[in-house]
């Protein structure tokens, strides 16, 4: 009985590690690198991304991540919702933002990234 107890914690545990504490490999990438940012083992990667402030940008995903929660791609501050097939390279067009960090996230948020935009405003 406290062996289950002990699994049950250590699975509460893991959980609330995965989905709220679990912070992404702090890589980077400048947009203008051309590199597709790939949706893959429950991740963006890279999942930051810097941009610079007042020009347009276009980010490129490719999901190889078989996950349904992965097919949708949601920029919440740029009112962007894009569907992204599986093993295909999808461009997003950003407009030209101002200085400051916007999120990206899968339908249920469980896949997350951000875009920092840097530079004047």
């Amino acid at each position: 009985m406290m062996i289950i107890n002990l699994l049950g914690l250590a699975l509460i545990a893991l959980i609330i590690w995965w989905f709220w504490i679990y912070q992404p490999k702090n890589e980077s990438l400048e947009a203008v690198q051309h590199q597709p940012i790939k949706v893959a083992n429950g991740v963006y990667q890279p999942a930051f991304v810097t941009v610079p402030a007042n020009q347009e940008a276009t980010l490129s995903f490719i999901r190889t991540d078989e996950s349904p929660c992965a097919e949708t791609l949601v920029f919440p501050e740029l009112n962007i919702s894009e569907t992204l097939p599986l093993n295909h390279v999808i461009e997003i067009k950003l407009p030209a933002l101002t200085p400051g960090s916007y999120t990206f996230h899968c339908q249920m948020q469980m896949y997350r990234g951000q875009i920092r935009v840097e530079g004047e405003s």
